[in-house]
């Protein structure tokens, strides 16, 4: 038990400057106190250490449900640097060939697999045996059997798989998803994603067929073919593409530079979206409703992601995307929380069928029907 003394020298300073404090000031911290989480915390080992997954690590130190606790790397270097920079103890620390060990392991629950887009499902079988829940970076597979073999192999571990879909969760996206659905746009009509950027480096991974499975559509088109799913709220029953290639050296057979596709809804709504590789600039969701519209731009970069409705200028505040994401990723798996926007497996293969039937369409030139 601590001491009075110890009690005294804690509330001591705090007390000491109330008197210079507002009437609105001590309200805030007073609702800041009571707000502190004391609920289970999501214990996570990151596997793939590159840019993006230490963009997440940095944003988790701000989370308050989840913790970095692990990490699994194939580079020591890299491995020693996490350790010094996150405080991760020895035992939490694995590489590809030894990361099946984390079974043995009761201080990691999940493991947040962030490599190229060919390793996540050979690894994500691995994690769910070892009986811990997976996270995929997205796209979750190269394709949907992919996918559903992944899905499978959780459901039989009774481990849940979730995939990092960080704009199911950003707020100003989220009030155009509540707008629709109350009705404040009327019967949806159209939808324009545009998804895009100059990619440098030709030697990268994401422009290798073996380790992308793709090129521009499994890195950002993918954004367009979700973003069209959540923000006209229906499932696309057709598709159509066309891809161009200007450059088929750095672009070699397989991974696309620039696809157009458009995708047709059961209401009657229509998307026309563009992925690529080659044009600086393109962030952009535009929705069209029979009462109103939205439009994003940026809509789904890392933030602050700006948009407007008919209605006026979208205001809601700007938050850490992966750090909002791994907070609610641990309500989803330990206690069970639904997201507005699914962020499972089954929701993350819905766009991998649809991204087959793209690549399908741009093959033959014929119009894909779709069964999602």
């Amino acid at each position: 038990m601590k001491s009075r003394r110890h009690f005294l020298q804690t509330i001591a300073a705090p007390l000491a400057v109330l008197p210079f404090l507002s009437k609105k000031d001590l309200e805030e911290i007073t609702d800041n106190r009571s707000k502190r989480y004391d609920g289970p915390i999501l214990r996570v080992a990151i596997m793939g250490l590159g840019s993006y997954g230490t963009r997440v690590a940095d944003a988790m130190q701000s989370c308050t449900k989840a913790k970095l606790v692990g990490v699994i790397s194939g580079t020591p270097s890299k491995i020693t640097n996490w350790q010094a920079k996150y405080n991760i103890p020895e035992k939490n620390c694995y590489n590809y060939e030894n990361f099946d060990n984390i079974k043995n392991n009761p201080d990691i629950d999940a493991v947040y697999i962030i490599t190229p887009n060919s390793l996540h499902k050979p690894y994500a079988i691995r994690v769910a045996k070892a009986g811990k829940h997976v996270i995929s970076e997205k796209p979750m597979a190269l394709n949907a059997r992919e996918g559903e073999e992944m899905v499978a192999a959780c459901k039989k571990a009774n481990v849940k798989l979730l995939v990092g879909y960080r704009m199911h969760f950003e707020p100003k996206t989220l009030e155009v998803i509540r707008m629709r659905k109350d009705g404040e746009f009327g019967k949806i009509l159209f939808f324009q994603g545009l998804s895009g950027f100059r990619i440098g480096d030709p030697t990268q991974w994401r422009l290798n067929k073996q380790l992308a499975g793709g090129g521009s559509m499994m890195d950002i088109g993918i954004y367009s073919v979700n973003g069209a799913r959540y923000m006209v709220g229906e499932e696309p029953v057709w598709v159509t593409a066309q891809e161009t290639k200007t450059d088929p050296v750095k672009f070699k057979e397989g991974v696309d530079q620039t696809i157009q596709f458009q995708l047709g809804f059961p209401s009657g709504a229509v998307a026309s979206c563009l992925s690529t590789y080659d044009m600086n600039g393109l962030d952009k969701f535009y929705l069209n409703g029979e009462k109103g519209f939205a439009e994003m731009q940026p809509s789904t970069g890392y933030g602050p992601i700006m948009g407007r409705t008919h209605k006026g200028e979208l205001t809601q505040p700007h938050k850490t995307h992966q750090t909002v994401q791994m907070d609610e990723m641990s309500d989803i798996i330990l206690t069970g929380k639904q997201p507005i926007v699914p962020i499972d497996g089954e929701e993350a293969v819905k766009d991998l069928k649809i991204m087959d039937a793209i690549f399908e369409a741009c093959r033959t030139g014929k119009k894909i029907t779709l069964e999602l």
